[in-house]
């Protein structure tokens, strides 16, 4: 029988006042399947292991089938897990791992059907007689599963079952998952940074930020009705484009949002979600467009509720399908450092090409430090002058990236001057804190799947 699981207000503190998971509420039906979804340290595996009993719950209730569960022990509570690091028995064969849990299940009972029961399903009888030092990751893995398998439990829990894995063999492993968990009708939560596993898995998704719960929805409306900033950057790839802007929304009539060196004027009539910008007015805001509002075209073909903005071509990344353009609009980025990884090849052209400028003076200075430390004689002028800036522009105004998607037969250069059509239909506006101001929920059923 499946579990449903309830938290209500849950949450986790170390010592010295540390707090893991703040007030975290959330109900999974029997049979969903839900995906905790985070940046590392957010809190979702601790989580995961309050509502296995492998941490104690500081404040808040957890319900199991609508029973207070905070102090029941971890075996009563049916519950199997599927961690990161497989967690198999060196010394056990395939067939005595996936076993060990149904000899102190079901002492007495011949575990031999249900283990070749879970091996069909996982398409791994012929692993059954190797030891995990003879297996592949993604082998011992299936295998992991299949000891979780073979209790028949009532709930699964999956600690980010896959990171260690190759992309190629996440993916294949993740359609396993997917058809397993379907098939069984087990409730399922599974814990993940990784936002492509939590889109592709999840009947829900729990997205986190710092221990506190976020927003909960559909994959389609996780990622097409973000509740703020964070969420909205959290999920997509490539990356919302979130760039500093003002509202300008005069008594005289007219609208236009300002990026700094350009604008995004908005049209009239103003449509009810475009609307909701007024309270806005001479308010800092944070604007939001996704790659694939984007688009490249002649002023000629611009569509009804599209405006223009002029960008310049810094780098392109090819995939193979399409091409990732990123370009400079002269507008000021909103920065999330929890989200910055390492710098898009956009932002690395740019630093070879200031770095490239100063090479020569570093490289002599470097020639000379290194000769005067062999004679004993070291002086501290390595680093002491900055290398020179690439143009005449301030650092502090330059402008940061904007990515979109288009086709892989358009051909572009190196700093071309393009026009970029926006659709305004899949404007995002965030307010100085990063909530959402529009789009409206109203829109949800306008917005592309």
């Amino acid at each position: 029988m499946t579990r449903a699981i309830s938290l209500r207000e849950v949450s986790k503190s170390y010592g010295r006042g540390v707090r893991a998971v703040d007030r975290f509420s959330l109900d999974i039906a029997p049979g969903e399947f839900v995906v905790l979804l985070g940046p590392s340290g957010c809190g979702k595996s601790t989580v995961l292991r309050m509502i296995a009993g492998l941490e104690g719950i500081t404040s808040g209730e957890l319900l199991l089938d609508g029973e207070y569960a905070n102090d029941l022990a971890p075996g009563d509570r049916k519950m199997a897990m599927v961690f990161q690091n497989f967690a198999l028995y060196s010394m056990m064969t395939s067939r005595e791992n996936i076993g060990f849990p149904l000899r102190y299940e079901s002492p007495g009972q011949d575990p031999g059907p249900r283990i070749a029961e879970t091996a069909r399903a996982l398409g791994i009888e012929d692993l059954l007689d190797r030891y995990p030092g003879q297996l592949s990751g993604g082998e011992r893995q299936r295998v992991a599963m299949g000891r979780a398998i073979s209790r028949h439990p009532s709930a699964f829990l999956m600690d980010e079952p896959l990171s260690s894995l190759d992309a190629k063999l996440r993916s294949y492993l993740r359609a396993e998952i997917a058809r397993l968990t379907r098939d069984m009708g087990v409730t399922t939560v599974y814990v993940t940074h990784d936002q492509a596993e939590a889109m592709s898995l999840g009947d829900r998704v729990a997205v986190m930020r710092n221990g506190v719960l976020q927003q909960v929805g559909t994959p389609h409306e996780a990622y097409h009705l973000p509740r703020n900033v964070f969420v909205a950057a959290f999920i997509g790839t490539p990356r919302i484009n979130l760039l500093r802007a003002v509202v300008h929304a005069p008594l005289g009539g007219g609208m236009w949002i300002d990026l700094g060196t350009q604008r995004l004027s908005i049209p009239e009539p103003l449509s009810r979600d475009h609307q909701m910008l007024r309270i806005q007015q001479g308010q800092p805001v944070i604007v939001g467009l996704r790659p694939e509002a984007l688009r490249i075209g002649r002023l000629n073909t611009i569509r009804p509720g599209e405006v223009v903005l002029t960008g310049v071509v810094q780098h392109l990344e090819y995939q193979g399908h399409e091409t990732l353009v990123h370009l400079n609009i002269g507008a000021r980025p909103a920065v999330m450092p929890e989200l910055e990884s390492p710098r898009p090849p956009a932002a690395r052209q740019r630093s070879h090409a200031m770095s490239r400028a100063g090479s020569t003076v570093r490289l002599r200075q470097l020639v000379q430090k290194a000769t005067a430390r062999v004679h004993g004689q070291e002086q501290e002028t390595a680093f002491e002058h900055p290398a020179p800036r690439v143009g005449n522009e301030p650092p502090a105004t330059r402008g940061g990236d904007l990515v979109l998607r288009t086709g892989a037969d358009l051909r572009l250069n190196m700093g071309q001057q393009v026009p970029i059509l926006v659709d305004l239909a899949y404007l995002y506006v965030f307010d100085h804190v990063g909530n959402r101001i529009s789009p409206a929920p109203q829109q949800t059923s306008n917005l592309a799947p």
